[in-house]
């Protein structure tokens, strides 16, 4: 537990600047070895470009990085994602792909990989959707990845050495969803697969603490439902479809659904491994605050892409996506919560990942006294 600012003497003013001295004290006094990242397109940062950046894959094209870097970075976003602010807080470098045959992975890597999935392909391909799997990296292959690079960073004392380190573990499950979605399922036939992708996630939870593994974020899933992707593509006439902000409510029960099914699993590991510090990321909470009330985060809207062609009420157009021919940004991303219908403006990332380190959107929080 944290210090308790109170004294029953002291004045108000004094104790709220004791407060904030010590809370600031104890966040630059946590520190980790390095930061070591599993996922997708939501925070690769680079493993889909290690041969290049190809003209066929729109976010290696302009707008995308503009906003930080200058130029595409082959982050999915104008400018950083969530792991840069994380590297950032805790004096890191941003994160190499682990592809990268040239990086120094002491400090950290990056194994989330652009059209990740929890499962592997042999599962889609037992439901038909091979072709709907653009990108083979899953959970097996990314803790394959980590495992290839570790001897490099830790040598023989890596249990000591990665347990000063932390790990983000996802999300994961979004892409498989997608697969099914896009592939013609409807929610509630993806949803009987979600004790399969959530046992998946659990078990390479598990992998990475018998590997040393000590400190975990696992983030649930986004709400789809709230996308202008989906809302552009699913969309109905039919206003019982929609909740009261105008996401799509059957698509945010699946998310919902996987969150809570993997919030059971990650409490029964935080049993049974009483030494390890695991960590739900409510990735779903955090977006959907910002829907419901897009002012008190300094957005002027919260289902208007950024970046696009396409028009009308969500800017999103599947034929005419950002990075495509004749598409343009909006003079100002971080007035938007959605960078281009698909992922997050590097200003929703930031609000994001403040609300992990302070436990808003964390639990428990990933900063600790």
């Amino acid at each position: 537990m944290g210090r308790h600012c109170w004294s029953p003497s002291a004045p108000a003013a004094m104790l709220l600047l004791l407060c904030v001295a010590m809370m600031a004290a104890e966040a630059a006094a946590q520190s980790y070895n390095a930061l070591y990242n599993f996922g997708d397109s939501i925070t690769d940062t680079g493993n889909l470009c290690t041969n290049g950046k190809p003209s066929s894959i729109t976010f290696t094209q302009p707008p995308y990085g503009e906003t930080y870097f200058g130029s595409p970075t082959c982050r999915c976003s104008d400018g950083r994602v969530i792991v840069d602010f994380l590297a950032s807080k805790f004096g890191l470098p941003f994160l190499p792909p682990s592809k990268s045959t040239s990086a120094d992975f002491k400090k950290g890597a990056n194994m989330a990989i652009t059209g990740a999935t929890a499962m592997d392909a042999n599962f889609f391909s037992s439901l038909g959707l091979s072709d709907k799997i653009w990108n083979n990296g899953p959970i097996s292959f990314q803790i394959q990845w980590f495992q290839q690079i570790s001897s490099s960073v830790c040598g023989q004392s890596c249990k000591s050495y990665l347990a000063n380190s932390l790990f983000v573990f996802g999300e994961f499950g979004g892409n498989d969803y997608n697969a099914m979605l896009f592939g013609g399922y409807n929610t509630d036939q993806a949803s009987t697969y979600t004790s399969q992708i959530v046992n998946t996630i659990s078990n390479g939870v598990e992998k990475l603490i018998a590997l040393g593994a000590v400190n975990v974020v696992v983030p649930g899933v986004l709400p789809i439902g709230c996308f202008p992707i989906y809302i552009s593509i699913y969309g109905t006439s039919n206003s019982a479809d929609y909740d009261n902000l105008g996401c799509l409510k059957k698509f945010n029960d699946l998310s919902t659904n996987h969150n809570n099914q993997l919030k059971s699993k990650i409490s029964a590991l935080q049993s049974k491994y009483s030494s390890a510090r695991i960590m739900y990321a409510d990735f779903y909470s955090g977006v959907y605050d910002m829907v419901r009330n897009p002012g008190a985060y300094g957005f002027s809207t919260a289902f208007e892409a950024c970046c696009g062609s396409g028009g009308g009420k969500y800017n999103y157009n599947n034929n005419a996506r950002c990075g495509m021919q004749g598409a343009s940004a909006c003079s100002n991303p971080a007035s938007h919560l959605s960078w281009d219908g698909i992922h997050l403006t590097e200003a929703a990332y930031k609000q994001i990942t403040d609300g992990w380190l302070n436990g808003a959107y964390c639990s428990p929080a990933i900063l600790h006294s």
